[in-house]
């Protein structure tokens, strides 16, 4: 709703992305992440913006409230809070998607390997006079060469992916 608000707004005014960062004192991609809802602007920079688009704080907030300043600062904090609140928790939750992905990745690099020792690269033995044959040797042997080159690079990576995306306590 706030993103919609200021990008309406902004919009309304006619004024750019550009024009509105330099009033508001930041960059351009800032008011394109709070413009795509991607993050949310502290009260200070809620007011700036107000004034920056002559649009009252609780016009942005989509709700018309006409109550003294004090209750209006209030409501806007707690409002900023609930955002900030559900911005942290879908952060958390690509955290942790993204964590559970490299371990399935880690996992499946593990399998791989294993089923590749078993195998022991049966196709070195085949009788490739055989077009089909030689063609899906081929294949095999391109797969199994380039797998044990990349794996170990692919793997160290996700491990540091896992460190670095583990839960904090």
């Amino acid at each position: 709703m706030l993103n919609e608000n200021i990008k309406a707004v902004r919009k309304s005014k006619g004024l750019s992305q550009e024009e509105l960062a330099v009033k508001v004192n930041v960059v351009r991609q800032t008011i394109s992440k709070w413009e795509q809802g991607l993050s949310v602007p502290d009260s200070d920079l809620l007011i700036a913006i107000s004034e920056a688009l002559e649009t009252p704080v609780s016009t942005l907030l989509g709700e018309t409230i006409i109550e003294s300043k004090v209750d209006d600062l209030k409501a806007i904090s707690e409002k900023l809070e609930v955002i900030n609140l559900q911005l942290a928790k879908r952060n958390t939750m690509k955290r942790k998607t993204f964590h559970w992905l490299l371990i399935l990745l880690c996992a499946i690099i593990i399998i791989i390997s294993a089923v590749l020792i078993l195998l022991n690269s049966p196709y070195l033995g085949w009788n490739y006079s055989n077009p089909e044959t030689a063609v899906v040797g081929v294949a095999f042997h391109a797969f199994e060469w380039l797998f044990v080159r990349l794996s170990p690079i692919i793997l160290i990576g996700a491990i540091i992916g896992i460190i670095l995306t583990r839960r904090k306590v």
